[in-house]
């Protein structure tokens, strides 16, 4: 039995204006203990399949369990199996860190759970902030506690809807040491994320969504596999010959070009020799996940044909 399961999925807005479609037949599975990545530019449907999950939204079509659990059919038995962590920072202000988390708990009907709080607290570098009212903490302590409420009844599946949006480096670190351990022990984790380094080093598989539909299902490994194995960066002040610049990435004076063998990296530094391309802090190493990422999203029909492997 998958932890959770996404089969057929549509979801359409309709207004005034017209209708609009979210979801367009999603369908894949997250296995139990498994930390999967669900990835996709802004208004791919990620949040929309989310709030699916989370029973705050009704598809339009399909069915959605966790741990078996309809969420329609089977909402309290589902829901009490998900930890959710949102990406806005929502709280209450009359009440301290440690008083909010008890409330949660008494959500799910979990008693004499201080214990449980108490560690949560510590790893979660909140043990000093427990007393606080919550209107006393900063953005990123919030979303700390936003993190603890998500995992104060131990739920078995853990959604984090983009947990380190605008947070400092030491809470990515604590968060994810902290979720890595409870993974080990067996918790089903899904991340979605925009810093595609985390997903990366964190996520077993990932799946890639673009206007509402998988484009690309597999494993991290076999993702970075299928693409260009060698990229290119350096630093430059120089405008690029048109014909790199085509399928360069650049970011300031970084500019980042993909090659498939090492024939095709002394072409490209021939090229630019000869465009008279001033090149300084030169770099050859593995593509990653982002360069992946936008090679799907900027319309290689061929790769994400050969990734995907939704299951219907």
């Amino acid at each position: 039995m998958p932890a959770v399961s996404f089969q057929h999925v549509a979801k359409t807005y309709r207004g005034a204006s017209g209708s609009f479609q979210a979801l367009d037949d999603v369908s894949f599975d997250i296995e139990e203990g498994e930390f999967f990545g669900l990835l996709g530019p802004n208004g791919a449907g990620k949040t929309t399949l989310i709030s699916i999950l989370a029973g705050l939204t009704r598809a339009s079509t399909g069915r959605v369990t966790v741990m078996g659990h309809d969420v329609v059919a089977d909402y309290a038995a589902a829901r009490k199996a998900l930890g959710i962590v949102p990406q806005e920072l929502v709280f209450d202000p009359f009440f301290s860190v440690r008083e909010t988390l008890r409330i949660q708990s008494g959500y799910f009907g979990v008693r004499n759970n201080d214990a449980w709080i108490d560690e949560l607290l510590a790893s979660l570098g909140l043990a000093d902030k427990a007393g606080n009212n919550m209107r006393q903490l900063s953005g990123g302590m919030k979303r700390r506690v936003l993190v603890a409420q998500a995992l104060v009844h131990r739920p078995p599946v853990i959604v984090l809807d983009e947990p380190t949006a605008g947070v400092d480096v030491e809470l990515r670190q604590t968060l994810w040491q902290f979720v890595a351990r409870l993974n080990r022990e067996g918790h089903t984790v899904l991340l979605t994320t925009h810093y595609l380094e985390e997903a990366e080093a964190l996520c077993h598989r990932i799946a890639m969504l673009k206007r509402g539909q998988v484009v690309a299902l597999d494993r991290t490994a076999n993702l970075l596999a299928g693409t260009a194995s060698t990229m290119l960066r350096f630093k430059t002040d120089d405008p690029l010959p048109p014909e790199i610049a085509a399928h360069a990435r650049v970011t300031g004076r970084i500019a980042q070009v993909t090659a498939h063998d090492a024939a095709e990296v002394e072409q490209l530094l021939a090229r630019l020799r000869a465009a008279g391309v001033r090149v300084e802090d030169l770099e050859i190493g593995r593509a990653d996940l982002e360069d992946v990422f936008l090679e799907i999203m900027q319309g290689a029909p061929q790769a994400a044909a050969a990734r995907a492997e939704v299951t219907a």
